[in-house]
């Protein structure tokens, strides 16, 4: 068979068990339940003008033009890091070109050669890979079961110089949440443990100053590797990591995908600090968001008698692909943009409608949701 044809016949095999996906665009008019905007920041005309109305100098250019180790190491850049660890009360920070190479590049640069790694089974594609890509001995515990993590702690931690423990915040399939103060209690339980946390979901929701989970529970000084992105709730683009200073130059130097990318854009670096500058204000925002949350994840729950989400995420849980495909089509009928999730993005059997909230969502289209389910 030559490759055209293994390539077709591929694509049919996606098509026959409904796994085939396609690019779309949200029809006008539709409410968009599939995005990351969870603050509502895409279409906020105002808060927009107001960021294009401060902005002049460099921050206004288009492109860095080149790598940070070159020359796109921007006033932008270094005030946006510069701002980051002053928020979260870090040493350092350091931003990235998305989430995808943060979680693919953070562990390769770090780990060594008596390294071992603790991954929750359902961490994010981009952390397994970054995972993978470090060649180090890897377990995975079972998802949100830290007593489970614990015991591979007590067998094997003694046996390397250190453990990284890597999990999220927020998890983006189910909206489940890590119990982030227990997670902090075996590092202080094994003192060779290392704290990988990715906030993605987190960053811009929780908190009073909408930092995220971890400094909503209190522990964000006991993590090592605190990871978020600027793509969903801060309505950007990019990623960044706060840490010691040790780890920073460490990334700077020996990170490749840091190393080898051209830097952010002058002008999404200015917005995303704008934004973050923003972030305490828009507390009512949160407060709408997460409301929304409670009352659909216990709809769904006297729906289906299992609903586990703690967030702005929410999980209706179908189980096969065509029933999924069906379910989505009966909710895009009536208005609201929301996409089946299927394998191999979730386990089989596990098909699902994912509900990613925003702020945006009116009080009038969200009773129509509830209508609807």
């Amino acid at each position: 068979m030559n490759f055209k044809d293994r390539l077709i016949q591929d694509l049919d095999a996606l098509r026959c068990n409904g796994m085939y996906r396609q690019l779309s665009v949200v029809p006008d008019g539709m409410v968009n339940l599939s995005g990351n905007d969870y603050l509502g920041l895409l279409e906020d005309d105002a808060l927009r003008e107001t960021f294009y109305a401060q902005l002049s100098g460099s921050d206004r250019l288009l492109s860095a033009a080149s790598s940070r180790l070159l020359t796109g190491n921007v006033p932008a850049a270094i005030a946006l890091e510069s701002l980051l660890a002053e928020r979260y009360g870090t040493e350092a920070a350091l931003v990235f070109g998305s989430g995808y190479h943060a979680n693919t590049g953070i562990l390769p640069a770090l780990v060594g050669n008596k390294s071992l790694i603790l991954s929750d089974r359902l961490n994010h594609a981009s952390l397994i890979d970054g995972i993978r890509a470090t060649g180090a001995d890897f377990y995975r515990f079972r998802h949100n079961d830290l007593a489970h993590a614990r015991s591979y702690l007590e067998r094997y931690a003694a046996s390397y110089d250190e453990v990284f423990v890597v999990t999220e915040s927020v998890f983006s399939m189910d909206g489940d949440c890590t119990d982030l103060q227990a997670l902090v209690q075996l590092k202080r339980d094994f003192p060779n443990v290392v704290l990988y946390v990715d906030e993605a979901h987190g960053v811009g929701v929780f908190g009073d100053q909408g930092l995220g989970l971890a400094t909503l529970a209190g522990v964000h000084h006991e993590i090592d590797l605190l990871v978020g992105t600027f793509g969903k709730a801060l309505c950007s683009t990019g990623a960044f990591v706060v840490c010691s200073n040790a780890i920073r130059e460490t990334l700077v130097n020996k990170m490749r995908p840091f190393i080898f990318t051209t830097a952010l854009p002058p002008v999404n670096l200015a917005w995303t600090h704008f934004v973050i500058q923003a972030l305490p204000e828009m507390h009512a925002r949160r407060t709408h968001l997460l409301a929304m949350a409670s009352r659909l994840t216990e709809a769904i729950r006297q729906k289906t008698g299992a609903c586990v989400s703690s967030s702005h995420i929410v999980p209706y849980v179908i189980g096969s692909n065509e029933a999924a495909i069906a379910e989505a089509k009966r909710f895009q009928d009536a208005g609201f943009y929301v996409l089946p999730i299927r394998p191999p993005t979730v386990p089989k059997g596990t098909a699902r409608l994912r509900f990613s909230l925003s702020a945006a969502v009116t009080d009038a289209d969200f009773e129509r949701l509830l209508n609807v389910l």
